[in-house]
């Protein structure tokens, strides 16, 4: 009984400030977290302030100051270390523009693990001549440190890995990896859209050089604004070619005849800040600075083994590995047509999604152990669509 009160005080706190928990069980924020009231009034206030003050640019950019120091904050970074943009791949894009691949240095590794945004971008690159190897995964949906000992060496330039995998939840040992790479001389960039405001990350303790994440998941904003981070000491080392108006030194000087970079991450912005989703963005993180990080992972841990323990019984199969350290906040179920299973949940009230063969459950703050109860059962009644 007392494991139960642990695992229903954290939504207890929180849970009725997501009214679409009163009518469905949404157990899909891999996909995009739950719409909160807080998020709902700041799309409120940005209407309010555009119909009251008509053009009030000088308090939105205030307002991408703030939502640059949330982020900052929220992985130990400093703000003149995170650049505010209208999603990883305009970030990532900005930063891939800029690298320098010095020969012999014409090397990307990347993770079979990755998001289209990364691996595509990355490959996008063969056509300035760099070259990208991936590193393949094993049979059990886990990528061994061993295999980037194998594929980095003195021609990589840069590492690019997920933190954690949209298909199946795997986690990458990002502090392994980083070392290895480190040792080569190489950089390393990390998508952690699958893992910020649900695992703690410290851009310091990690030791990578960017992180890249955005607020349509775990970070309960909406779609339209992503962070991404450049190590201070790095910043002037990338000069990108992918830029817009707000990566200038002084954006007021409006100046057509020079290219003069922020120095700030400010460089890696493109055009006009996505002012509507800096709103929603700044109340989403405000939301899982009040939720906790910390304690949001260890209430996911709890719902996540009591998933994986009830699809053991049914006789299906878990993809996402056990370990707590090698799993991200979602769980991969294999399946032997997804696209079936995910809509006779969604027939039922169960909202998930699917990727790659597997039926894919996450759980964020709000959620309680009733939620893994409804899952369970409707799986147990769906039981022929489990591989």
């Amino acid at each position: 009984m007392a494991a139960r009160v642990a695992t229903e005080a954290l939504p207890a706190r929180i849970r009725h400030r997501f009214p679409i928990l009163e009518r469905l069980v949404y157990v899909n924020s891999c996909s995009q977290g739950a719409l909160s009231d807080s998020v709902r009034a700041a799309y409120e206030a940005y209407l309010h302030d555009w119909d009251k003050k008509g053009a009030p640019w000088e308090y939105w950019v205030e307002r991408a100051e703030t939502v640059r120091g949330a982020f900052a904050g929220l992985v130990g970074a400093d703000a003149d270390e995170v650049a505010v943009t209208t999603s990883l791949s305009a970030g990532v894009s900005a930063l891939m523009s800029g690298l320098r691949f010095d020969e012999p240095r014409t090397k990307i590794v990347i993770s079979d693990f990755e998001f289209p945004t990364v691996g595509q971008i990355a490959h996008a690159q063969e056509q300035r001549g760099r070259q990208v190897v991936h590193v393949p995964q094993d049979e059990d949906s886990t990528i061994p440190l061993e295999r980037f000992e194998e594929a980095i060496d003195e021609e990589t330039a840069l590492v690019a890995v997920t933190h954690t995998c949209y298909r199946n939840g795997s986690r990458i040992d990002v502090e392994g990896v980083t070392r290895i790479a480190h040792e080569r001389g190489a950089l390393v960039l990390v998508d952690a859209y699958q893992a910020a405001g649900a695992i703690p990350i410290d851009v310091r303790a990690l030791g990578v050089d960017f992180l890249a994440a955005g607020t349509v998941k775990y970070l309960l904003g909406s779609a339209g604004l992503a962070f991404l981070y450049c190590r201070n000491d790095l910043v002037e080392r990338v000069r990108p070619t992918s830029t817009g108006w707000f990566a200038d030194e002084d954006i007021f000087q409006m100046d057509i005849y020079d290219y003069s970079p922020s120095r700030t991450a400010r460089r890696f912005e493109h055009g006009t800040p996505p002012i509507p989703s800096i709103y929603a963005g700044i109340a989403g993180l405000e939301l899982v600075q009040e939720i906790g990080v910390a304690e949001a992972q260890e209430h996911i841990r709890g719902l996540t083994d009591r998933l994986s323990e009830g699809v053991d019984d049914l006789g299906g199969r878990v993809v996402t590995p056990r370990d707590p350290e090698r799993r991200g906040p979602l769980v991969a179920i294999a399946s032997t047509d997804e696209y079936a299973l995910v809509a006779a949940l969604q027939d039922e009230g169960i909202v998930t999604s699917s990727r790659a063969g597997n039926l894919r459950v996450s759980f964020h703050g709000y959620n309680t152990s009733a939620d893994v109860e409804a899952v369970v059962a409707a799986l147990a009644r769906h039981r022929n669509l489990l591989a």
